[in-house]
């Protein structure tokens, strides 16, 4: 069965709950030293014939950043139309006293007592002035009573509006969820389980710059078309947007990005490694890598949303959007450099 033979393929992949990085012990120095970065899968640990599931997991991730994309817009569509009921009801508030008054009045005075008051003006000047008043009388009441219609207009529509808000919320919440176990039931195909590495995110790490996102919100699909500052390949314009926040961010270690042959993100030009070194590769051996490797790995989680991440690997863990962490182990088990890929 051709599943039988997929799932054995990407056997390296085993996924089991372990320590999180700032606790693992540092491994021993890697042979590999190049400027092309160290031998490594895509995110199912193993390159071949997964590229349909790899493609599949690109897909669900995709669909999920940009339906969350919209969710943040419609939550923040949410507060804006509560504050407008809000306002709108405090307006309908404060009218509603004149409106009682005016009520009243009206009640009180009637047509009869307008008439009477106008009839028995002294002067034709004396009658044009009670005329003008009570013109003006009237104008006020008007402007009153349009006025508290208006903010109950507003109150009404902000209301119906939240509705359709909230039920998008729901729709789209219900479209994540179905994303969320897109990506789970590949990454169950390719060996692994339900279970969610230990991770960690820093709200200490700086801010990134936002790569840009189409009108949807979603990421598009980018070409190669950039030069990659680490190699004479090329990368995306959103992986050297993310290149240099990074590096903006203080993350100065040796670093490669593209990289020829594999059916994963290195040859499309939307992947990078970061060292823990300044020059070439080397397994975590002290406090000082595996504290800069944490420190990136957080910077980058922090900043998915912003940067188009697709994910990250580090030190035997692996992040996605819909996910989170989980554990990972590959012929590569990521100790000595944090890997990034970019939608």
């Amino acid at each position: 069965m051709w599943l039988g033979s997929l799932v054995a393929a990407v056997a390296a992949l085993v996924v089991a709950v372990g320590p999180g990085p700032a606790m693992a012990a540092p491994g021993t120095p890697s042979p590999s030293s190049s400027g092309q970065g160290p031998d490594e899968q895509g995110p199912s640990g193993k390159d071949g014939d997964d590229k349909l599931l790899s493609g599949a997991l690109e897909t669900a991730n995709r669909n999920y950043v940009a339906a969350k994309a919209k969710l943040d817009k419609t939550v923040a569509r949410q507060r804006q139309l509560a504050d407008e009921a809000k306002r709108a009801d405090e307006d309908r508030d404060r009218l509603a006293p004149d409106m009682s008054r005016i009520a009243v009045s009206s009640y009180r005075v009637g047509p009869a007592g307008r008439a009477a008051m106008l009839l028995g003006s002294a002067s034709p000047s004396d009658f044009l002035a009670r005329a003008t008043g009570l013109d003006e009388i009237n104008a006020v009441n008007d402007g009153k009573i349009a006025e508290l219609n208006e903010a109950s207009h507003r109150a009404e529509a902000a209301r119906a509006a939240l509705d359709e808000q909230v039920q998008e919320q729901q729709r789209l919440t219900a479209v994540m969820a179905k994303q969320k176990q897109d990506v789970d039931k590949s990454l169950d195909l390719l060996g692994g389980n339900r279970q969610i590495g230990k991770g960690f995110v820093s709200a200490t790490s700086p801010i990134a710059k936002a790569a840009p996102r189409a009108a949807d919100g979603s990421f598009a699909p980018e070409s190669c078309n950039r030069d990659d500052p680490t190699t004479d390949g090329c990368i995306t314009s959103r992986t050297l947007n993310a290149y240099k926040e990074t590096r903006k961010a203080g993350f100065n270690r040796f670093a490669g990005c593209h990289r020829n042959g594999g059916p994963f993100e290195h040859p499309k030009g939307r992947a990078c490694d970061w060292s823990l070194i300044n020059r070439g590769f080397v397994h975590a051996q002290n406090r000082d890598q595996i504290l800069y490797g944490n420190n990136l790995a957080a910077f980058l989680i922090r900043n998915a949303d912003r940067l188009g991440i697709y994910y990250v690997i580090w030190y035997k863990q692996i992040w996605f959007p819909a996910t989170g962490w989980r554990a990972y182990h590959g012929e590569s088990d990521h100790t000595d450099h944090v890997h990034m890929s970019l939608l």
